[in-house]
């Protein structure tokens, strides 16, 4: 066989199978499987939005080409929204549509680093992050998130790690695997540190919708009309529609950097997928209170998570927020993939075990608690009742 690209030799399987083979083999005889894996929305989309999209399928106009950033309605309608929801303008000509936010987060990553540079990646990470940047030859550069600071990184930190080939500050907030809702001061400081070192921040904000509190803003950046020199903001509409099949995200960034966006885009996707976007569109104003009632819902599933640990006391629940859990498991010295199989094999829970997220996280599992019911919820302590290594 010929020679297979080192940099993609060099990066880890993903690891979403392996954990699903360890479920095939639960017996059942504790009741269903409690999925607590992958962080996909645990109810379904709008029967509304659905409607639209399966008309949408339909028609010979959702078969074609469209833009390579993304169909207007779209653009403009979340351009509108999200000047509505940060009080500060950004315009279409600085949105761009992607297949998806791991493709968004991969695209931003190709625009402002390459082979050889590096990028400070949060510590636990997501690992899609991580392998996206492996692949690529990109240096992923630990910032630690400390369980004591609430896994909120600090500024000091990360200027502390930073040498001439790092090339771009990566935050997540909420964040995934843990969590932990970066306060605004602190994205601020981020900010500024960028703006100081002529630094890109990349800023995922996949879970922003699922803040703790209503009308939460997660932070005053736009508002700073420098934020085109710095910023490069992230979503996904996968988990706020419920519709994570359909691939589709977003890139904010300056619409001078939006065009050499489009190379890459053009590139690897020619245009975002098109049967959901005018449904989406439609979406954003017609399903506002539907958004706000699964905020609440997931909010609630949360707080059923917490109080269901409460009756396991040997684990340790150390951030919870948006769709996770970072949970420190009672087996000092037990790696946690050995945990996270006995437990799914076991007694029919599966989570994440740390080990995914980055290097020093065998102490704990990720639990995506969202995609369970608070019913689902309240039977962990009678599955961890007794569990042993």
């Amino acid at each position: 066989m010929a020679a297979v690209n080192s940099h993609l030799l060099d990066t880890g399987t993903p690891p979403i199978p392996e954990a699903k083979a360890w479920a095939r083999r639960y017996d059942g005889s504790r009741g269903p499987l409690i999925d607590l894996s992958q962080a996909v929305p645990g109810y379904p989309a709008h029967p509304d939005l659905l409607a639209r999209i399966a008309a949408a399928a339909g028609e010979a106009a959702t078969a074609s080409y469209g833009p390579i950033g993304g169909d207007t309605a779209l653009v403009d309608t979340y351009a509108a929204h999200v000047s509505e929801f940060y009080g500060a303008p950004v315009s279409p000509a600085e949105i761009s549509l992607t297949a998806g936010c791991n493709l968004a987060f991969f695209v931003a990553m190709m625009a402002t680093a390459k082979a050889g540079d590096a990028v400070l990646l949060p510590s636990p990470w997501y690992f899609n992050h991580e392998m996206a940047l492996r692949m690529s030859g990109i240096e992923t550069r630990p910032l630690p998130c400390r369980p004591e600071a609430g896994f909120v990184p600090d500024p000091d930190d990360a200027e502390r790690l930073l040498d001439g080939r790092v090339r771009a500050i990566v935050l997540v907030t909420p964040n995934n695997p843990t969590g932990a809702v970066y306060p605004p001061g602190t994205i601020a400081r981020f900010a500024e540190l960028c703006r100081r070192k002529r630094l890109w921040l990349i800023l995922d904000e996949t879970y922003r919708d699922f803040l703790p509190g209503e009308g939460d803003v997660p932070h005053a950046l736009f508002s700073d009309a420098g934020w085109r020199d710095v910023l490069i903001g992230l979503y996904s509409f996968s988990k706020s529609y419920c519709v994570p099949g359909h691939r589709l995200g977003a890139i904010i960034a300056a619409a001078s950097l939006q065009a050499e966006i489009g190379k890459i885009l053009d590139t690897v996707q020619i245009c975002p997928p098109r049967v959901a976007q005018g449904a989406v569109a439609w979406g954003v104003g017609a399903l506002a209170d539907w958004r706000e009632a699964n905020r609440l819902e997931i909010a609630g599933r949360a707080a059923a998570f917490t109080a269901a640990m409460g009756q396991a006391p040997d684990w340790r629940v150390d951030s919870v927020g948006a769709y996770f859990a970072y949970v420190a498991h009672p087996f000092a010295g037990v790696p946690a993939p050995v945990v996270a199989e006995r437990l799914a094999v076991e007694r029919g829970v599966l989570g994440l075990p740390g080990g995914y997220f980055g290097p020093g996280q065998d102490g704990h599992l990720r639990i995506a608690f969202a995609n369970a019911d608070a019913a689902a919820l309240a039977q962990l302590p009678a599955r961890l009742a007794g569990f042993g290594i």
